[in-house]
């Protein structure tokens, strides 16, 4: 069975534009502490918007 990878960790993904969307991901918390912004399309506002990590 593989080791579970300790540095990795799922995290949510919010949509800045407030329509409550959210997307999973993982990323390596010794890599990147700080938090996560990706742009990602948002079904319900029909465009690409920021997505931030949220806590």
């Amino acid at each position: 069975m593989a080791r579970k990878n300790e540095a990795r960790s799922t995290v949510t993904l919010r949509s800045s534009a407030g329509t409550g969307v959210t997307y999973m991901t993982t990323k390596n918390r010794r890599n990147t502490p700080d938090r996560l912004v990706m742009r990602k399309y948002d079904p319900k506002v029909r465009a690409v918007v920021e997505f931030r990590e949220a806590r």
